[in-house]
């Protein structure tokens, strides 16, 4: 199957509480572009200069409550990570380069914290997956030796 190396993990139980941060922050941001479009969808994307600002805002909230609910479960977490990394980079760009360039480094480093925090919560859930407390393990968990002797 060649979704086995992507769902495979050597993380502790512990990664679920990174799972879980992570994956709620972008579920709840997701759900606020599409309830309060004007401010935090479609609006701010047309405020900060972003094409299409609707439609971006829908495909950009879209994958946020989708990937966000996928790293809670701990479903696929290497790949939904993956447009988490790209949006939080997209978000740095857009939203924390000007601050630095208008009130320097301690201003953008203080608007930058939760993005900084969720671009490296979701590279590190790429980089060591969804630990065992997750539906990745459990789809990639040997079978039982008694139900192997059972298919035989």
């Amino acid at each position: 199957m060649w979704l086995q190396p992507w769902l495979r993990t050597s993380a502790p139980a512990s990664v679920l509480l990174i799972r879980l941060m992570v994956g709620f922050v972008f579920f709840s941001e997701g759900v606020q572009k599409f309830l309060y479009p004007a401010s935090r969808g479609a609006g701010r994307f047309e405020k900060i200069g972003l094409p299409s600002p609707e439609a971006l805002s829908y495909f950009v909230a879209s994958f946020e409550v989708a990937c966000g609910v996928l790293l809670m479960l701990g479903l696929l977490t290497r790949l939904a990570s993956l447009p988490t990394i790209a949006i939080m980079l997209v978000a740095i760009v857009t939203t924390k380069l000007p601050v630095l360039a208008d009130a320097g480094f301690w201003q953008m480093a203080h608007d930058a914290r939760t993005d900084w925090s969720m671009l490296l919560g979701s590279i590190f859930l790429f980089i060591v997956g969804a630990g065992p407390l997750s539906m990745d393990a459990k789809l990639t968990a040997p079978d039982p030796p008694d139900a192997r002797k059972e298919d035989a």
